[in-house]
């Protein structure tokens, strides 16, 4: 069963206090320690939905990945052509369980990285 993980922006370039209106609502499958689940993920045929919302732009809608030598990533679709060729945005929860309070390292297909805290699992 996927959850919604609720991401808003912690710090990263021009934004060194963050931005509640940056955000990630993220659909994952949890294990029993809090990190996303890769054999969840493989065994799902409904693909996981992700949004990115940013003031002043529409939501942008994508879908997780997982590649096990690469990790997670979301797949944003700008036009329907880019389809599996869409550009990736990396994201990386780190060791600790993704709760209230954890932080997430998203860097954009631009190279550029962010920190992310988690405002909510749901």
């Amino acid at each position: 069963m996927t959850a919604t993980v609720l991401l808003a922006l912690a710090a990263g370039p021009g934004f060194p206090e963050g931005s509640t209106e940056h955000r990630y609502e993220i659909e994952l499958a949890l294990d029993a320690v809090g990190q996303p689940d890769p054999a969840a993920w493989s065994a799902d045929p409904a693909s996981w939905r992700a949004r990115r919302i940013a003031p002043d732009a529409p939501p942008a809608e994508g879908d997780v990945q997982y590649e096990p030598d690469h990790g997670w990533s979301i797949r944003f679709f700008a036009a329907a052509a880019e389809g599996p060729d869409a550009p990736e945005t990396r994201f990386d929860c780190g060791a600790e369980p993704l709760r209230p309070g954890a932080h997430v390292t998203v860097t954009e297909p631009d190279g550029a990285s962010y920190a992310y805290r988690v405002v909510g699992v749901g």
